[in-house]
């Protein structure tokens, strides 16, 4: 079992940036892969951003490209998400996610989930 803690939303301007961290509990978080999900009100939780169980793979979504950077540091079981050049669009609450499955970018791919932060970029 593999329990998830995100950490570090909040309220910025636009241009901004943030780091959201997602902290696991559980010895094998090291071999899953990470995916970063948001859900904004009124929509469907939409993929961000992934990273497989080393690091050496990442995926990200067309509109985040340049300005969100996936990461992950085993040897602490907590990933990232750097989030930079923010925009009001970008406003969702961020989930992370933990799986074997794939891809990556799909939902039914991760059996864990944390209970979300909030992002708001204000314009």
């Amino acid at each position: 079992q593999v329990q998830l803690v995100e950490s570090g939303g909040g309220l910025v301007q636009a241009g901004g940036s943030l780091r959201l961290s997602c902290a696991a509990s559980g010895r094998t978080f090291s071999g899953l892969a990470v995916g970063w999900f948001r859900q904004a009100p009124g929509k469907e939780r939409e993929f961000v951003a992934a990273i497989n169980w080393s690091g050496s793979v990442t995926n990200y979504v067309d509109f985040v490209k340049g300005r969100f950077t996936i990461s992950r540091d085993n040897t602490k079981t907590v990933a990232y998400l750097q989030m930079n050049s923010l925009r009001p669009e970008d406003t969702a609450v961020y989930y992370c996610a933990a799986g074997r499955l794939s891809p990556m970018s799909e939902i039914s791919s991760y059996a864990y989930w944390g209970q979300g932060t909030q992002v708001t970029v204000s314009s």
